[in-house]
């Protein structure tokens, strides 16, 4: 008999912050057995103050004070991978951590990701076609070994138009460039085949499922961040930019997906909010 696996990612903005405004009482109700983080910006010391009671494994940026990725169960995990790619000029620490986990004798792969924010014309968007580049690299290996599997977390690009409320003022700006979409369309283009991207290039398809897209159907959003400018958060006026990409065999088994705004603004505990699914496992 399978059982329910479920399974949250959110950016925090601050590990510590997003604790003292509100998340611990989020999470006290959530009943979340797997949580990825991103932008934690903590030492591994100050993520199990603030995390009481969970299983904590974590990759600190090597700049202190900023990005860091984390996972936090309730069960111990049976291995971990800490690096992503082997160029010695790709800068991932604190932005790829994979934990696999055995569910009932099955193995599950859970990957936080924090995918460079980057800037059109500039070195910082360098970097994030590198990470890019790692990251198409690796999940077709990461599948293959493991085949279920999820990469999870702030993957920093809006893949459709259906992303992104003002798509059409972004097209020229990180986050919506059609070459950082692309990459997007080969990971959730269908296995094997030649994929045309939205900046015309051809590759092949991975066929990773993005969870919150079928759930969600052909709508805007459902949107996981706001700009602090203007009222952006009260007019819904946000980005999709924090996934669930799934392998097919564990996309199959997602039992349900969401994400879940706050209903205010001043009730959010981070500027992105939680994205969660529920999965079975252990068949």
């Amino acid at each position: 008999m399978s059982r329910r696996i479920r399974i949250a990612s959110v950016n925090v903005n601050g590990i510590r912050a997003a604790t003292r405004n509100g998340m611990l009482a989020w999470l006290d109700g959530a009943d979340v057995d797997i949580l990825a983080l991103q932008e934690v910006r903590a030492t591994r010391e100050q993520l199990l103050t603030a995390l009481p009671g969970w299983q904590i494994v974590n990759v600190e940026a090597l700049a202190k004070g900023r990005a860091g990725v984390a996972v936090a169960s309730r069960t111990d995990s049976v291995d971990v991978r800490r690096v992503l790619g082997d160029d010695e000029a790709l800068d991932s620490a604190g932005r790829w951590l994979e934990v696999d986990f055995d569910v009932d004798g099955e193995r599950l792969a859970v990957v936080s990701a924090y995918v460079p924010t980057g800037e059109a014309g500039t070195a910082r968007q360098d970097a994030k076609w590198a990470f890019l580049d790692a990251m198409q690299s690796r999940m077709p290996v990461l599948a293959a070994s493991t085949p279920l599997a999820v990469v999870m977390g702030d993957l920093n690009v809006g893949h459709r138009e259906l992303d992104i409320r003002n798509w059409k003022g972004n097209v020229k700006k990180a986050g919506f460039l059609p070459r950082e979409r692309a990459y997007f369309d080969r990971l959730l283009g269908e296995a094997g085949t030649a994929v045309t991207g939205v900046d015309g290039s051809v590759g092949t398809g991975l066929g990773w499922i993005d969870v919150g897209r079928r759930f969600a159907g052909e709508v805007d959003g459902p949107y996981t961040w706001w700009s602090a400018r203007g009222k952006a958060f009260d007019n819904d006026t946000g980005w999709r930019i924090d996934y669930h990409l799934a392998t097919p065999a564990l996309a199959e088994r997602a039992t349900d997906y969401r994400v879940v705004r706050a209903p205010s603004w001043d009730t959010r505990w981070s500027d992105h909010a939680p994205v969660v699914a529920d999965y079975a496992l252990g068949l």
